[in-house]
Protein backbone atom coordinates (compact mmCIF):
# COMPACT_ATOMS: atom_id res chain seq x y z
CA UNK A 1 0.00 0.00 0.00
CA UNK A 2 1.31 3.18 -1.09
CA UNK A 3 0.83 6.17 1.27
CA UNK A 4 -1.37 7.96 -1.50
CA UNK A 5 -3.74 5.09 -0.77
CA UNK A 6 -3.60 4.43 3.29
CA UNK A 7 -6.58 5.36 5.29
CA UNK A 8 -6.90 4.89 8.70
CA UNK A 9 -9.46 2.39 10.13
CA UNK A 10 -10.91 2.74 13.54
CA UNK A 11 -13.39 0.81 15.42
CA UNK A 12 -15.45 2.32 18.09
CA UNK A 13 -18.70 0.72 20.52
CA UNK A 14 -21.85 1.51 18.59
CA UNK A 15 -23.28 4.83 20.43
CA UNK A 16 -26.52 6.29 19.48
CA UNK A 17 -25.16 9.09 17.80
CA UNK A 18 -24.07 6.32 14.90
CA UNK A 19 -27.81 5.40 14.75
CA UNK A 20 -28.81 7.53 11.94
CA UNK A 21 -25.87 6.59 9.41
CA UNK A 22 -26.18 3.52 10.60
CA UNK A 23 -29.62 3.18 9.53
CA UNK A 24 -28.76 4.75 6.03
CA UNK A 25 -26.21 1.95 5.36
CA UNK A 26 -28.50 -0.44 6.61
CA UNK A 27 -31.81 0.62 4.29
CA UNK A 28 -29.24 0.44 1.11
CA UNK A 29 -27.47 -2.57 2.38
CA UNK A 30 -30.34 -5.23 2.79
CA UNK A 31 -33.96 -6.17 1.54
CA UNK A 32 -34.94 -6.79 5.04
CA UNK A 33 -33.12 -4.25 7.23
CA UNK A 34 -33.16 -3.94 11.12
CA UNK A 35 -34.79 -1.53 12.70
CA UNK A 36 -33.64 1.59 14.93
CA UNK A 37 -34.80 -0.40 17.57
CA UNK A 38 -32.90 -3.47 16.79
CA UNK A 39 -29.68 -1.38 16.99
CA UNK A 40 -30.54 0.36 20.36
CA UNK A 41 -31.18 -3.50 21.86
CA UNK A 42 -27.31 -3.75 20.87
CA UNK A 43 -26.26 -0.82 22.78
CA UNK A 44 -28.25 -1.90 26.09
CA UNK A 45 -27.69 -5.83 25.44
CA UNK A 46 -24.77 -6.58 27.97
CA UNK A 47 -24.24 -9.69 25.91
CA UNK A 48 -23.92 -7.57 22.42
CA UNK A 49 -20.25 -6.68 21.05
CA UNK A 50 -20.87 -4.38 18.15
CA UNK A 51 -18.66 -1.85 16.51
CA UNK A 52 -18.88 0.83 14.07
CA UNK A 53 -15.61 1.03 11.44
CA UNK A 54 -14.78 4.90 11.00
CA UNK A 55 -12.61 5.04 7.69
CA UNK A 56 -10.89 8.25 8.18
CA UNK A 57 -13.06 9.50 10.15
CA UNK A 58 -16.39 8.68 8.39
CA UNK A 59 -18.62 5.71 9.37
CA UNK A 60 -18.07 2.95 6.99
CA UNK A 61 -19.76 -0.27 8.02
CA UNK A 62 -20.52 -1.97 11.29
CA UNK A 63 -20.93 -5.15 12.81
CA UNK A 64 -20.76 -6.71 15.86
CA UNK A 65 -21.81 -10.78 17.78
CA UNK A 66 -23.50 -11.98 20.67
CA UNK A 67 -21.00 -14.06 23.80
CA UNK A 68 -23.45 -16.98 24.74
CA UNK A 69 -21.16 -18.87 27.24
CA UNK A 70 -18.50 -19.71 24.70
CA UNK A 71 -20.34 -18.94 21.16
CA UNK A 72 -19.36 -15.42 19.30
CA UNK A 73 -22.87 -15.63 17.30
CA UNK A 74 -22.38 -12.78 14.50
CA UNK A 75 -24.95 -11.06 14.16
CA UNK A 76 -24.01 -8.35 11.30
CA UNK A 77 -21.42 -7.71 8.84
CA UNK A 78 -22.12 -4.40 7.02
CA UNK A 79 -20.22 -2.30 4.52
CA UNK A 80 -21.27 0.87 3.36
CA UNK A 81 -21.90 -0.15 -0.79
CA UNK A 82 -19.84 2.53 -2.62
CA UNK A 83 -16.73 1.63 -0.53
CA UNK A 84 -17.01 -2.48 -1.02
CA UNK A 85 -14.77 -4.14 -2.36
CA UNK A 86 -11.70 -2.23 -0.73
CA UNK A 87 -11.05 -5.07 2.13
CA UNK A 88 -12.99 -3.34 4.37
CA UNK A 89 -15.24 -6.30 4.98
CA UNK A 90 -12.16 -8.57 5.82
CA UNK A 91 -10.88 -6.21 8.09
CA UNK A 92 -14.35 -5.90 9.73
CA UNK A 93 -14.95 -8.98 10.52
CA UNK A 94 -10.87 -9.80 11.69
CA UNK A 95 -11.78 -7.24 14.26
CA UNK A 96 -14.52 -9.20 15.44
CA UNK A 97 -13.11 -12.36 15.84
CA UNK A 98 -10.18 -11.36 17.54
CA UNK A 99 -12.53 -9.48 19.91
CA UNK A 100 -14.63 -12.57 20.29
CA UNK A 101 -11.41 -14.47 21.21
CA UNK A 102 -10.43 -11.53 23.66
CA UNK A 103 -13.51 -12.39 25.48
CA UNK A 104 -13.38 -16.13 25.81
CA UNK A 105 -15.22 -17.57 22.75
CA UNK A 106 -13.50 -20.76 21.65
CA UNK A 107 -16.53 -21.01 18.59
CA UNK A 108 -18.09 -18.30 15.97
CA UNK A 109 -21.29 -18.78 14.04
CA UNK A 110 -23.37 -16.78 11.84
CA UNK A 111 -26.25 -17.11 8.88
CA UNK A 112 -25.62 -15.41 5.53
CA UNK A 113 -28.03 -15.56 2.70
CA UNK A 114 -28.25 -18.44 0.28
CA UNK A 115 -27.64 -15.86 -2.46
CA UNK A 116 -24.73 -13.94 -1.02
CA UNK A 117 -21.80 -15.92 -2.30
CA UNK A 118 -19.50 -12.74 -1.94
CA UNK A 119 -19.75 -12.50 1.94
CA UNK A 120 -19.70 -16.42 2.00
CA UNK A 121 -16.79 -16.34 0.12
CA UNK A 122 -15.03 -14.07 2.69
CA UNK A 123 -16.20 -16.29 5.53
CA UNK A 124 -14.58 -19.13 4.17
CA UNK A 125 -11.33 -16.98 3.63
CA UNK A 126 -11.37 -17.20 7.22
CA UNK A 127 -11.98 -20.77 7.81
CA UNK A 128 -15.76 -20.72 8.45
CA UNK A 129 -17.36 -23.89 7.16
CA UNK A 130 -20.92 -24.65 6.75
CA UNK A 131 -22.71 -26.44 9.13
CA UNK A 132 -26.65 -26.16 8.17
CA UNK A 133 -29.16 -24.38 6.35
CA UNK A 134 -32.23 -22.33 8.01
CA UNK A 135 -35.28 -22.96 5.39
CA UNK A 136 -37.03 -19.90 4.62
CA UNK A 137 -35.30 -17.80 7.52
CA UNK A 138 -35.91 -14.19 5.67
CA UNK A 139 -39.22 -13.81 6.29
CA UNK A 140 -39.82 -11.18 3.44
CA UNK A 141 -38.31 -13.55 0.36
CA UNK A 142 -38.31 -16.98 1.99
CA UNK A 143 -34.73 -17.14 1.30
CA UNK A 144 -32.71 -19.66 2.60
CA UNK A 145 -29.80 -18.84 5.33
CA UNK A 146 -26.43 -20.58 5.37
CA UNK A 147 -25.16 -21.39 8.73
CA UNK A 148 -21.10 -21.52 9.15
CA UNK A 149 -19.46 -21.99 12.01
CA UNK A 150 -15.71 -21.12 12.68
CA UNK A 151 -14.13 -23.03 15.70
CA UNK A 152 -11.69 -20.21 17.31
CA UNK A 153 -8.18 -20.52 18.73
CA UNK A 154 -7.36 -23.57 16.59
CA UNK A 155 -4.11 -23.04 16.12
CA UNK A 156 -4.53 -19.95 13.17
CA UNK A 157 -5.56 -16.61 14.95
CA UNK A 158 -8.30 -14.35 13.05
CA UNK A 159 -5.14 -11.85 11.79
CA UNK A 160 -3.89 -14.45 9.79
CA UNK A 161 -7.29 -15.56 8.22
CA UNK A 162 -8.08 -13.85 4.91
CA UNK A 163 -5.27 -12.95 3.61
CA UNK A 164 -6.56 -14.07 -0.18
CA UNK A 165 -8.81 -11.85 -1.56
CA UNK A 166 -11.93 -12.48 -0.34
CA UNK A 167 -14.42 -10.23 -2.59
CA UNK A 168 -15.42 -7.66 -0.24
Amino acid sequence: MTSSNATHVEFVTLAELHLDEIMEIELEAYPEPWSRGMFREEIRNNRSYFYVMLLDGQLAGYGGFWLVLDEAHITSVTVRDCLRGRGLGRRLTRHLLEVAEGVGAHIATLEVRESNVRAQNLYKAFGFRQIGRRRGYYPKSGEDAIVMLLELGSGRSPAQGASVKAGD
